[in-house]
C-alpha cells in the first residue's frame, strides 16, 4: 500500500526517503543556506508550525523556527511580516504554535530580475479568508490572498483511523492524516492506518471463509446465501469477493443477483 502521506513536509524527507530510495529526489536539491530557500519549494508547498520567534538583522528582522527546520529558519520578507501581523497581531510570542502553508511564487522580482521568492497561502487561526492590497514595487500594488488553514490534530486522525470500516472513511482518514506537519505524529497516524487496513482485510477474509447463517433450521439454497451476503456486505472488497460465486448461477438468478449486487455497490459507493 502507498503511503498516506502524499505531500510530504519538507522536515519529514530523511525520516520518509531513505538514500536508498530514489522515489523522491527533492532531498537532493536543498541549497546549503542558514535560511528556509524559495528553491525548496519547487517540489510543492510546504505546512510549517512556529516554535520560536525572534529578531534578526535589520534586512531579515523577523526569524520564524518551525517544527524540525533543521537549521533553516523562515524569514519572511516584509509583505509577508504586513500579512502576518494583521492576522496573527503584532506580538510575535503569539505566533507560536500556528501554522502557514508556503509556496514558491515564481513571479516575484528583485533587482528587476524575474528570481521566485516564497509567499503565504494559507494561515491557521484566521476565521475567514483575507485579502490585502500590499505595495509590491515603488508605486505599484498588489493583491495578497490568504486563506483559512485547517488545524488538525493527532486525536482528530486516530478518531477517523479507528472508525474507518470502508475505502471511502479510509480515505477521508487519509486526507486528514496528511495534514498532520510533526514527523512524530505522522508515524503515529501512519502506524495506526496500517494496522486499521490490517484489520479491515482480516476481517474480509473472516466473512468470505465463513458467512453469517440465517437464524433458522429450515435448509437454505445457495441462492439465498449468496443473496444474504450480498445485501449484507459492508465492504466494498468484500462485495466483490462474494460476486466470485455467481458464476455458479445463470439465467434469473444470475441477472436478480448482478442486479442486488449493483444495488448494494451503490448503497457502499
Amino acid at each position: 500500500m502507498k503511503s498516506i502521506f502524499r505531500r510530504m513536509p519538507l522536515h519529514l524527507k530523511k525520516w520518509r526517503f531513505p538514500m536508498s530510495d530514489v522515489t523522491d529526489l527533492r532531498s537532493t536539491i536543498v541549497p546549503k543556506s542558514d535560511q528556509l530557500n524559495a528553491e525548496q519549494l519547487l517540489g510543492g508547498d510546504a505546512t510549517i508550525t512556529v516554535t520560536d520567534v525572534r529578531m534578526g538583522s535589520d534586512d531579515q528582522p523577523v526569524i520564524l523556527h518551525y517544527e524540525n527546520d533543521e537549521g533553516r529558519p523562515y524569514k519572511p520578507c516584509k509583505t509577508m511580516r504586513k500579512l502576518l501581523i494583521f492576522a496573527w497581531g503584532e506580538d510575535g510570542r503569539g505566533w507560536v504554535g500556528k501554522s502557514m502553508t508556503l509556496y514558491n511564487d515564481q513571479a516575484v522580482r528583485f533587482g528587476g530580475m524575474v528570481v521566485g521568492g516564497i509567499r503565504i497561502s494559507h494561515l491557521s487561526h484566521i476565521e475567514r479568508e483575507i485579502s490585502l492590497s500590499l505595495t509590491a514595487t515603488k508605486g505599484k500594488k498588489a493583491q495578497h490572498t490568504i486563506l483559512p488553514l485547517e488545524v488538525v490534530t493527532l486525536a482528530d486522525v486516530l478518531t477517523a483511523i479507528a472508525a474507518a470500516s470502508d475505502r471511502n472513511s479510509l480515505n477521508a482518514a487519509k486526507v486528514k492524516a496528511m495534514k498532520l506537519t510533526g514527523e512524530i505524529d505522522a508515524q503515529k497516524a501512519q502506524d495506526a492506518f496500517n494496522a486499521r487496513v490490517k484489520e479491515l482485510k482480516s476481517a474480509s477474509t473472516s466473512t468470505k471463509r465463513a458467512p453469517a447463517q440465517p437464524a433458522t433450521t429450515e435448509p437454505i439454497s445457495s441462492f439465498d446465501k449468496i443473496m444474504a451476503n450480498i445485501k449484507g456486505a459492508t465492504d466494498l472488497d468484500v462485495l466483490d469477493l462474494i460476486m466470485d460465486e455467481v458464476r455458479d448461477f445463470d439465467g434469473d438468478q444470475a441477472d436478480e443477483l448482478a442486479e442486488a449486487y449493483r444495488l448494494r455497490r451503490v448503497e457502499l459507493s
